[in-house]
Formats: structure tokens, sequence, C-alpha cells
């Protein structure tokens, strides 16, 4: 039987020619692997969740990736360049620390170049994210999550030391690695500014690595410099602080996974970065509940934090605007946590 033919295929990620890198978007599209499918995906406008707020709001669904999440990105995009430039070969080994996001793209991104895969995580992160990885093949080091990030064996560290330790390692150090963000100035900020037809007030997101929101941020306002970013950091994490005032503050426990940090980093470019909103946990989490039951979105405890921000924001302009935001990753992840009412009432949530 002949082949099916490819009707149209992403180029590599390591090819940052932005014309080739976006598809038409109307689009149906056959692809050669399921790494291909990263990207382009849909923005939903909300309704029932925002329907007092005078903002038109819409959110880029990132959980339509092929592993779930807005990591997908980064993973594709950082091990094609290592492998271009020779800093990755087929049979080595990625070692990074992810709270299971990123871990489960670099996982997918082993299967498909023949590497091995071995990823810290703290034992706080949920079940699901945790048996999805034993799943995919992932070697897991687990750590304890509530260790400061000076200590050795701390969740930053160990992963670090495991790759000096091996020099088949690549070691793409997400919260440190530029490369991060510029997966999504080439990817997702492009998306961005054609779906929306080039018409933006506002970008409302999460900051974990920085990644994600700096990204986006720095090709829309290159395009346009009226367009405002604002980020959302969790109550406990270094950040808030240091944007606002310059401090650094002792760090906090927190139970939202993937936003915030225990210690600065270097992706994040704060100067790009217009306001920054602190959100507690369970307003987080009831936001993220809220999503699903009203929307049909069902989506992680970083996508209610998104949408908790943006009805923050709206709050305070005294004018309409056009919103968008990005919900990261799935509902179907955080199954035994957010969605939990005993894990919520244990944790004084409900």
């Amino acid at each position: 039987m002949e082949p099916r033919p490819v009707i149209a295929s992403l180029p590599s990620y390591a090819d940052t020619r932005l014309p080739t890198i976006l598809p038409h978007m109307n689009e149906l599209r056959v692809f050669e692997r399921i790494s291909d499918a990263i990207g382009w995906t849909p923005l939903v406008r909300l309704h029932r969740s925002v329907e007092d707020l005078d903002c038109e709001v819409f959110a880029k669904i990132e959980f339509m990736n092929p592993m779930g999440s807005v990591k997908d990105r980064i993973a594709r995009y950082m091990v094609e360049k290592a492998l271009a430039d020779g800093r990755l070969a087929i049979g080595d080994e990625i070692i990074e620390n992810s709270s299971g996001n990123t871990a489960m793209g670099l996982a997918l991104m082993a299967v498909m170049e023949g590497l091995e895969c071995t990823m810290v995580v703290r034992r706080q992160t949920s079940k699901e994210k945790l048996d999805s990885l034993i799943a995919m093949g992932v070697k897991l080091v687990l750590v304890d999550g509530d260790l400061p990030p000076e200590h050795p064996e701390s969740y930053n560290r160990t992963a670090r030391r495991l790759a000096a330790e091996n020099p088949a390692a690549y070691f793409p150090d997400q919260h440190n690695n530029r490369e991060n963000s510029e997966a999504h100035y080439y990817t997702t900020g492009p998306e961005i500014w054609r779906q929306m037809a080039q018409k933006i007030d506002y970008v409302v997101a999460g900051i974990g690595t920085g990644g994600t929101i700096c990204g986006i941020a720095r090709f829309l306002k290159e395009r346009d410099p009226t367009i405002k970013v604002v980020a959302i950091d969790p109550q406990g994490s270094v950040f808030f602080d240091h944007f606002h005032s310059g401090t650094l503050v002792e760090p906090g426990r927190y139970l939202i996974e993937g936003l915030g940090d225990e210690e600065l980093i270097s992706v994040p470019d704060f100067d790009i970065i217009d306001d920054m909103i602190r959100i507690s946990d369970a307003d987080a989490f009831h936001a993220t509940r809220k999503l699903a039951r009203i929307e049909g979105i069902f989506a992680g405890g970083s996508s209610g934090a998104a949408l908790w921000g943006v009805c923050e924001l709206a709050s305070r302009l005294d004018a309409p605007a056009r919103i968008v935001t990005i919900f990261p990753d799935s509902g179907f992840r955080y199954l035994s946590t957010v969605y939990n009412d005993e894990w919520m009432r244990e944790r004084g949530f409900l």
C-alpha cells in the first residue's frame, strides 16, 4: 500500500524563520510524527466566567498539545536545537528538574529522538503527573520540595549535580536557559498575534520559569508597544516582591504547581512585564473549579490562577479591553488534588 502523503508539516523548532514555522491556521494537517503536532492551539472566548466584566477575554488552550501542556513547546524547541548544534546526541540522557509538564514534554522528545530521560520531581507533585511520567519510561528522582533552594539535595540543585556527574547528559535548565522564552517568541507569540487579528490590549499569564509570558511579551510588544503584560505569581514565591520593590524575601510554601519560584532565576525578563499580581492557593483553586463548571474548560490550577488574574485586572480597568490569557495544562493531572473535595477540605479550601 502506498504511504499516506503528508499534507503539511512544521519544520524543526530549531529553524526560527517565522514565516516557515507558522502553518495556515485553517489548514487540516497530517504529520509524520506526534511531536510535529505541537503548537497552533486554539484561542477560546470566555463567557460565563467573565460575564460581569466589561472586557473580551480569550484563553489560549495549551492543554491541546500532545502531552497536555504548554511545556511541550519548550521541550521540542530545546531538544531539537541541542541536537542541531551538537550539545545532544542520540543515546544521550536528558536530565531536568520539573513539576511535571516540562518533564512530560521532554519524555516525548526522548522517545522521538532515541534518548534516555531522568527527571528530578518534588514528592509533592500530583500522583497523576508522576504516574504519567513512569508510563512514558522516565526515570524519576523524587526530592523533598520543602528543602531550601541552597540545600544540596533540593529540587533545583539535584538535577544540576546529576547532569554534572554524567558526561553524556544534556541539562536543558528550563529555569535559566533563555531558549525557554525563545520557544514562545517564535511560536506562541506569533500564533496569538495572528489569531487575535493584531488587536490585543492585555496579556495575563502565570509566571513560573517565565518562559511563556516573557517570550510572548517580547514578540507582541515588538509589534505593538501599547500591549500591557500582567504576570500572576503565587503567595510564597519570591517574584512579586522582587518585581515591585527589588527585595528578595524568604520564600513560603504554596500548592499551585508550575507557578512562582523559591529563588530568582535567569529566564524571566522583568523589564518587559508591566505589572504583577499576587494570588493565594485558595483563589486559584476555586477559580479552577469554577472554570470547569461554568465554562466546561477542564484545566489545572495555573489556569485558574490566570482566570482569577484576568478578573482582578479587569476590575481595575476604567475602559473595555481585549485580554488574552494562557491556560497551561489539563485538569486530568489534578484529579487527586484541586478537583478532590477531601484534598481541598484537608487544606482548608472547602
